[in-house]
């Protein structure tokens, strides 16, 4: 006679818990060989376990049972390779999505870490590595909009430019000169997304600190100029606005602490 074994016992040669193995009783998947005419306990033999791996195997995979109860009726080679290919594709977009969202922790972390070890009464020279943005188009401003009016018009139309809006905002102004002239109004928005185009290349930066709500920079422009010109440095290029903590961090607005920076050479 075939030896038989008890759920436990096979459960421990299989791996397969007690709990899972009596669920899949319970729905048809896989079964006791036969029950004990003495105690009615469910019977199992050691030959289930090449059809218990047919179960796992898929199971493991995250094929859904119910496709799994189907194949154990109609099981031949073709209708595999097509359960297979259909979770390949699946799981191929699940990996998609987790690498985006590992970009975003990424990014939001860098900025995070930043605002919690800088100095942010200093205006400084710092060397900063280069960065990948995605540079939204140029905002249109009417009479007494700021930051935010041409910030709200773009977030309600970002799917039309291929935005995520999960990656954090920044602003951009073209040079130094116009950041002085409109703090509260960016010739563009930026976000801080590793597959952007844009690159704030690598180099020396004139950078300073400020609090407070989007477009609030109190006398930040003028520190920043005067700095350059205490220190005969020339600024380069765009001047660009990092929200190192925002509504993702506090629900204060006034504790938002902003970054900006734009790159200087000393002047020959």
């Amino acid at each position: 006679m075939e030896e038989v074994y008890s759920t436990k016992q096979f459960s421990e040669i299989s791996g397969v818990e007690q709990s899972t193995l009596r669920y899949w009783n319970e729905i048809g998947i896989f079964s006791p060989m036969k029950r004990n005419e003495e105690n009615n306990y469910r019977c199992y033999a050691l030959p289930q376990l090449l059809a218990l791996n047919f179960v796992t195997t898929l199971s493991n995979l995250g094929i859904p049972l119910k496709t799994i109860a189907k194949l154990r009726a109609e099981r031949n080679s073709e209708e595999i390779l097509k359960v297979l290919e259909k979770r390949e594709r699946e799981l191929d977009a699940e990996l998609r999505t987790l690498r985006l969202r590992s970009s975003i922790i990424h990014a939001r972390q860098e900025l995070i870490r930043e605002g919690l070890r800088v100095d942010e009464t200093q205006i400084s020279v710092v060397h900063e590595d280069e960065k990948a943005l995605v540079l939204w188009p140029r905002n249109e401003y009417q009479e007494g909009d700021t930051f935010i009016e041409p910030l709200a018009a773009f977030i309600n139309r970002s799917e039309e430019h291929y935005v995520n809006l999960s990656f954090p905002v920044g602003g951009y102004w073209d040079n130094l000169d116009s950041f002085i002239k409109e703090p509260a109004r960016p010739d563009r928005f930026f976000s801080v997304d590793p597959f952007g185009l844009h690159c704030r290349i690598e180099g020396d930066y004139l950078t300073g600190y400020a609090r407070g709500y989007y477009g609030e920079m109190d006398d930040l422009p003028e520190r920043m100029a005067s700095y350059a010109k205490e220190h005969s440095l020339t600024t380069i290029g765009p001047a660009y606005t990092f929200y190192l903590h925002e509504e993702v961090c506090t629900s204060d607005y006034s504790k938002y602490l902003a970054q900006t920076c734009v790159a200087v050479s000393p002047n020959r």
